[in-house]
Formats: C-alpha cells, structure tokens, sequence
C-alpha cells in the first residue's frame, strides 16, 4: 500500500539555479552576521550543502564576495536602464533619474554592500570587477546624457561614481537623506553633462599662459 503522505521527492537544482540558492545565503549570512566570520564551511552550513559544493561554484571565499559585487552591479544597471525608458528626453529629468537609481540602489543593498567591498579591499579579483562594473555603468550614463548635452570629459564622468558612493555612504549613516543625497547627486550628473570636455586647458598656453581666443 502507498503512503500517501510520504513527502516528494527533493527536487535536483540546476548549477544555475544552485549557485542562485548559494548566493541568497551568502547574503543572508553576511546580513546577520558580517563578513569577518564569513567562510565558504559557513555558508555550505547555512545553505543546507557540502562544502565541496561550495567550492566548486566559487573556487574562494573571494569568489563568492566578488560575485555578490558582480550581481549588485548587473542589478544597478538594470534599474538604471528600466528607468531611463520611462523618462522624458530632458537633462534635468534625466540626472534626476541616473541620481536617484544609484542612491536607491545603494541603500536598498544596505550595509551588507560596503561590507562585501571592505572585505576585498585591495584584492585583484575585486578590483577588475569593479572597473569592469564601473565602465559599464558610465556607459551607460555617457549614452543617456550626451545626446541631451554634447561630448562629455570621461574624466568628469568618473565624479558620478565618486559622489554617488559619498552620498549614499552619507544616506546609509543617517547623516542625510534619501531624496537630499539623490538631489545633491542630481546637480553633480547636471554639472558634469554640461561642463566643456576641453576644460580651461583649451585657452592655457603650454607655458601657463592664457591663450587669446580667435
């Protein structure tokens, strides 16, 4: 006779959907308890796994925290273009949107972002994926903006991250708010859409001395 009320069997995840399922512990172990104590025995522990497993989805524990970077990023610049299509071709409308995407997504993320970036300062592994993040979403940014204000000074679009990350810092500590720290980013993204690619070197002589205009 069938028992009726055996339970079904275990469904086999795919290494998709595994390494998905490893990835949503990682995060849920570093929101209750940091990153100090973060391992990869920890995690396959948390996620109901052997640690091999683990292993063999991330190779190191430095694996798993620049992935955790990498999905942050891929779900930055998806935030970023979904709103960008629902906004008018103005640039104050459109900084507007760009300002508020990155301080949203910051302080949705909360502190277990700047924890997972503290915990691989100066590693390689971070710091490729992060220029390869950053270059992506300045792109992104380049093509929304320029047509709305000219050729833009790759050295001025590099400002946006850096005050976006001040600002949200600031937004996660209580120390501003929220729409202050979007709207005060708003002006940075205006400012820097609008400023002379060429800079004032344009009208300065190699010898420091200014150049009379033609």
């Amino acid at each position: 006779m069938n028992d009726r009320t055996a339970a079904p069997p275990r469904r086999r995840l795919t290494k998709q959907q595994r390494r998905a399922q490893l990835l949503d512990a990682a995060r849920a172990l570093i929101r209750d308890e940091g990153t100090d104590e973060f391992t990869l025995g920890r995690l396959a522990e948390r996620a109901g796994v052997t640690k091999p497993l683990v292993y063999d989805h991330f190779g190191d524990r430095s694996g798993v925290l620049a992935e955790l970077y990498r999905e942050f990023e891929e779900r930055r610049r998806e935030t970023l273009a979904r709103v960008l299509d629902d906004t008018a071709p103005e640039l104050a409308a459109v900084a507007g949107v760009v300002a508020a995407a990155y301080i949203d997504c910051c302080i949705a993320e909360g502190r277990e972002l700047a924890d997972v970036v503290a915990a691989l300062a100066g590693s390689p592994t971070l710091s490729a994926v992060r220029q390869e993040a950053e270059d992506a979403y300045l792109e992104m940014c380049r093509a929304a903006l320029e047509p709305l204000a000219g050729p833009m000074d790759p050295a001025g679009l590099l400002s946006i991250v850096g005050a976006g990350d001040a600002l949200a810092r600031g937004a996660l500590a209580g120390e501003i708010g929220a729409d202050r720290a979007a709207a005060a980013l708003a002006r940075v993204v205006a400012a820097v859409a609008t400023a002379d690619p060429a800079g004032p070197s344009d009208l300065t002589h190699p010898t420091g001395q200014e150049r009379t205009p033609r």
